[in-house]
């Protein structure tokens, strides 16, 4: 089986991972190939084909245009 060495790791990724490893109770080394594998194994998704997805949806759900008037409202809503 290879052995992969990492250098230069920064110590708030090792201790994030760590933290990981043991809340899932794993060793460092499973976690860190458990990461791995997820990282690799996401689809590749498009940025044409996601956006042309995102337009469908909103032309389906026929929702106004996000804009920042709209944001600060929702923002301050209920508030006093």
């Amino acid at each position: 089986m290879p052995t992969l060495t990492i250098k230069g790791l920064p110590h708030a990724l090792y201790h994030r991972l760590k933290e990981r490893a043991e809340a899932h109770r794993r060793s460092l080394n499973r976690e860190v190939i458990v990461c791995l594998e997820q990282a690799t194994t996401l689809p590749v998704v498009d940025p044409q084909t996601w956006l042309a997805d995102a337009a469908q949806l909103r032309a389906r759900l026929a929702l106004p245009p996000l804009t920042e008037a709209r944001l600060r409202r929702a923002k301050t809503a209920g508030r006093p």
